[in-house]
């Protein structure tokens, strides 16, 4: 006889989990009980919204399931910001929360939440637990589930009952992984393809990737001379400098990149799903009926055909397709060799950081002294705003798992995906970069990293402004300025008083002392950048946007 609680903790041991990411809550006290003797790390975290996207940053470098606890009410509601992330950005997590005891449902008891109707929209699966004899069945599906097809986040419910309970149950075994294969009838028909075509392009992104995906994609480009992009923030897929690396097909893309996909011949999409922000509001391939040639590879046979009708639709993970494809070799020697070099040649141009630009600060300089001291293995972590510009554009991945950031567009994921980077990898650098807004949306996890000694380095971008909506407001109504200035702390000091490190930047060439001391000091350290408004983008000033609108 166990409770709930200890059923709950032995299937999660049984499903290979090595930690968890929480906001404690009485709700769930028994499950916090049964992990007192478990050999699962219990990190405890200050806002449930944090929390959950630890485990979602867990998930993403990993391919496994994230895990997250949090306690009833405001403690989901809390957490749904990341579970949001989670399902838009395909990343596996569990989310458990802790919910009022069965006799009090449908009263409206103390901090009731219809799980299944709240998180309805925004999760793969919602269950909530009425017998806890089956907590190790629907843990083990849960895992399942994350897993499979397009992976996303399970949300399971637990009446507080149901884990102080003595019941008999099963010994919970771990979920069985899912893959699904490529026949040999599409990988035909996708060799006839490619030997027809004379402008082929091929986007990387979805997840279900590993290294050993990575390395074989990456001969099958050299193999084909085949020129590769790869997904807004999914750039961690493929070298940067690699000689077949065309770019990222994001937000901001560069024009000769989209000229190259919009007149190609033959698109091979392989694992994502080309939403609105990679596709450039779905003009680089037109929905429903794009008009290049598309061929779609995804392991959810339901995304296939759902926003683009493909020539060809293969329903195949990532991992599955290029171990596949991998054995298929070109009949000679490809024609498309010279546009394949070009590409990386234009790559390689647009991301070289300007020089110059408004203001005491320059970002270029900085970004080309991070790109001379970082190791190929360090992981960045950013949220959203227009300073992650000077990340995607300028900082050249070379290696997988390297890069947590939502492709959501959420702000305030850059901090606490690093405290669950480097918590996963202690050994490696784990640099967060923050818009001052963006910062304070979750910064309050920079206490987490001093609390479990994790050496994050957090570059905060402080313009004092909401960068991005101030851009796109003097876009569209300027001189009109409304909501978008901000007033903020010292967060030198502020990093201090955490028990931290604080540097401040505010001339370039105060940076790279800056980051040495702040990289030397052992402790999480924030790094302030004070960078002028007029500063909005690598090649446009605010004023120069207001004047054009």
């Amino acid at each position: 006889m166990k409770t709930g609680g200890q059923l709950i903790v032995d299937a999660l041991e049984a499903n290979g989990t090595d930690r968890i990411f929480c906001v404690p809550g009485e709700s769930y006290l028994a499950v916090l009980d049964a992990l007192h003797d478990s050999p699962i790390r219990t990190i405890v975290c200050r806002q449930e919204g944090g929390a959950a996207m630890m485990a979602d940053c867990q998930g993403r470098l990993t391919g496994k399931p994230g895990i997250c606890f949090v306690t009833r009410g405001p403690g989901a509601t809390n957490a749904s910001a990341g579970i949001h992330i989670a399902m838009q950005d395909s990343i596996p997590v569990i989310l458990f929360i802790g919910q009022v005891a069965s006799h009090a449902k449908e009263r409206e008891a103390f901090q009731e939440v219809d799980y299944k109707r709240f998180f309805g929209d925004i999760a793969k699966w919602v269950v909530e637990i009425d017998d806890a004899a089956r907590i190790p069945e629907f843990v083990t599906r849960a895992f399942a589930v994350a897993t499979s097809g397009r992976p996303g986040p399970v949300v399971v419910s637990l009446p507080e009952d149901m884990l102080t309970s003595l019941v008999e149950a099963p010994a919970a075994l771990p979920y069985t992984p899912v893959e699904t294969r490529p026949g040999e009838t599409e990988l035909d028909a996708l060799e006839k393809l490619l030997g027809k075509a004379k402008r082929p392009f091929v986007i990387l992104g979805g997840t279900r990737w590993d290294e050993e995906a990575v390395a074989r994609m990456r001969a099958i480009a050299e193999a084909w001379s085949l020129p590769v992009g790869c997904s807004f923030r999914r750039q961690m897929l493929f070298d940067h400098l690699h000689p077949n690396y065309a770019g990222d097909v994001g937000i901001g893309i560069n024009p000769k990149l989209a000229t190259a996909i919009k007149q190609a011949d033959l698109v091979l999409l392989i694992g994502g799903r080309m939403g609105e922000m990679p596709s450039s509001d779905y003009t680089l391939l037109k929905s429903p009926y794009p008009d290049q040639t598309l061929v779609h590879v995804h392991a959810d046979a339901g995304e296939l055909g759902r926003v683009y009708r493909p020539t060809l639709a293969i329903n195949a993970s990532p991992l599955a397709f290029v171990e596949a494809f991998a054995k298929c070799k070109p009949a000679g020697t490809p024609s498309w060799a010279d546009q394949t070099a070009k590409a990386h040649a234009a790559y390689l141009d647009w991301s070289t950081p300007p020089e110059a630009g408004p203001g005491a600060v320059q970002m270029g300089p900085i970004m080309n002294y991070l790109e001379k001291v970082l190791p190929d293995d360090a992981i960045l972590t950013n949220g959203a705003g227009n300073y992650a510009t000077w990340v995607h554009r300028f900082h050249r991945f070379r290696r997988f798992a390297t890069q947590g950031a939502p492709t959501s567009g959420s702000m305030g994921y850059g901090t606490p995906a690093a405290v669950a980077a480097k918590a996963l990898h202690p050994d490696r650098t784990v640099i967060a970069f923050a818009g001052d807004g963006c910062f304070l949306m979750n910064g309050q996890e920079f206490a987490t990293a001093v609390q479990y000694d994790l050496p994050i380095i957090v570059i905060v971008v402080n313009n004092g402004i909401y960068g991005t909506i101030r851009m796109h407001q003097e876009r569209d109504y300027p001189g009109r300025v409304v909501a978008t200035d901000l007033k903020n702390p010292d967060f030198a000091a502020l990093a201090r008083a955490y028990g931290g490190h604080g540097e401040t930047v505010e001339k370039t060439a105060d940076f790279a002392p800056a980051f040495e001391r702040a990289r030397a000091s052992g402790k999480p350290a924030i790094v302030e950048i004070r960078l002028d408004p007029e500063a909005i983008t690598p090649t446009r000033t605010m004023t120069q946007i207001r004047d054009k609108a």
